[in-house]
């Protein structure tokens, strides 16, 4: 097992569990969700935080940036996973500004993954959030073909979990534990 490098997570339909459990085998390296975190984390090289997008933010990233910190995380890695498709990039970019200070997206390499939708595995109130966005944008006259593509992205659920996604963040890690 990798010594350097460890995966924490906070995953509430699976697609964030399912790249960071890929991304320890990968890399043979410990993955917990974040809750379960070791109380040191100052031991390894390089630590990778993911969730989920939820409204434009990544969940539970501030709370993590604490927890991160306080525990000695040294080098450190983010990745989202949500239904957005990886090549609306300028949605993307915005996230990230959103997310992190200009500072931190200098110092925290940080990567999107598409994951999907998964009704079945959300909360009431986020299933509500969604299905009264797509009620919203059906009702919307004159609908741009982005608008008529998110209606469709949300309208079910999907999953879009690719392996090939997590290359980079794979790579960014094998190069932080050097």
């Amino acid at each position: 097992m990798n010594p350097d490098i460890i995966i924490l997570y906070n995953s509430k339909t699976g697609f964030t569990r399912r790249y960071a459990e890929l991304a320890a085998r990968e890399l043979d390296c410990a993955v917990f969700p974040l809750a379960d975190a070791p109380s040191s984390l100052s031991q390894y090289r390089a630590v990778a935080f993911g969730s989920r997008l939820h409204a434009g933010t990544v969940d539970g990233w501030k709370k993590a940036q604490k927890l991160l910190e306080a525990r000695g995380a040294k080098r450190l890695a983010l990745f989202a996973t949500g239904a957005m498709p990886c090549q609306a990039l300028a949605q993307i970019q915005r996230v990230w500004e959103q997310n992190l200070t200009p500072e931190e997206r200098e110092r925290i390499p940080h990567f999107y993954l598409q994951g999907g939708l998964c009704y079945e595995k959300m909360g009431g109130v986020d299933r509500a959030m969604m299905k009264f966005a797509a009620w919203a944008m059906s009702r919307k006259r004159n609908k741009t073909s982005e608008d008529q593509a998110f209606l469709e992205a949300i309208s079910h659920s999907y999953d879009s979990f690719d392996p090939a996604c997590a290359q980079p963040l794979l790579d960014c890690l094998r190069a932080l534990s050097k």
